[in-house]
């Protein structure tokens, strides 16, 4: 099985800003107790007694972009036993995207591209990340990353998935994996309405698959039939074959363990459809063996 989508970070060796901020409160709480490290013997040791034997890293606001996908792929190169892919930092309107993209793409995890566009209303009105949507060269390096065999993966909220998902016909040659069911933060009936209702114009893209995925940030006390109707939601819009399983760890750490997570992600998934949103579909969006 793969894990599609976690993080690690090593303090002594990539500047993460976030987590040397002590005592800031971010949109998913509270990150004391995961400002630390987290290596790989630390996820592997959380992930494979479950079955997971491969796995997506995903960045994670280092202050350099290069220097993390670099200690990333030493990470990957001194463990072969455990395949791992990974997706980058990296901000689609420089005006040196090309030259960028080409230093990424010498590194051989590299599968794609994250620039976060939306992570919570009031972190996204202070950082102004929703303003890439109306910014041109945004698409032109959505356009670009497809034309490299590179995928994205999107990180939004539902406010911003109709507009988003203008943007993605303008450029669909290039994958997308939606990060966390597109982030339903608002767990009333209505607010998870609102968000299968937006979630539509996502779905309805060919190129997009969907991440189950950090679905306790916003709901930290969740219960398994929280997350059912988000999970059902996503699996009946995008079917087994566009959706993958992945921990969030360790950030979902602060609120279950990797059981948890794991088990109930298990119990929600038909039966009939965990090759797929287990495996084969992280398997095939990321190019990635188990």
């Amino acid at each position: 099985m793969i894990d599609a989508h976690h993080h690690l970070w090593d303090l002594a060796t990539v500047h993460y800003p976030w987590l040397m901020a002590k005592g800031v409160e971010r949109f998913f709480g509270n990150p004391s107790p995961i400002q630390r490290d987290y290596l790989l013997g630390d996820f592997r040791a959380d992930a494979a007694a479950h079955g997971v034997l491969a796995s997506v890293h995903i960045q994670v606001g280092a202050a350099d972009g290069l220097a993390e996908a670099k200690w990333v792929q030493s990470v990957a190169d001194t463990t072969p036993d455990w395949p791992m892919a990974q997706v980058v930092f990296c901000d689609l309107t420089a005006p040196d995207l090309d030259a960028q993209l080409d230093a990424f793409q010498t590194l051989s995890t590299v599968r794609g591209v994250r620039q976060i566009v939306g992570r919570a209303p009031g972190e996204d009105a202070l950082t102004g990340t929703n303003d890439l949507l109306d910014n041109p060269r945004f698409l032109d390096g959505l356009r670009l990353v497809g034309q490299r065999n590179l995928s994205f993966d999107l990180q939004l909220i539902p406010e911003l998935m109709d507009q988003t998902a203008h943007v993605l016909e303008q450029a669909p040659d290039t994958k997308i994996a939606l990060c966390h069911a597109g982030s339903p933060h608002d767990r009333t009936r209505e607010g998870l309405v609102d968000w299968s209702t937006k979630l539509h114009s996502l779905s309805a893209l060919p190129q997009v698959t969907c991440k189950l995925s950090g679905l306790g940030m916003f709901q930290h006390n969740w219960t398994v039939d929280d997350v059912r109707p988000i999970i059902e939601t996503c699996l009946d819009q995008f079917g087994p074959d566009r959706c993958m399983f992945g921990s969030n760890f360790p950030v979902d750490s602060l609120y279950s363990d990797y059981a948890t997570v794991f088990h109930a992600h298990r119990a929600i998934v038909p039966q009939e459809m965990h090759n797929m949103v287990f495996e084969d579909t992280a398997s095939t969006f990321y190019e990635l063996l188990a």
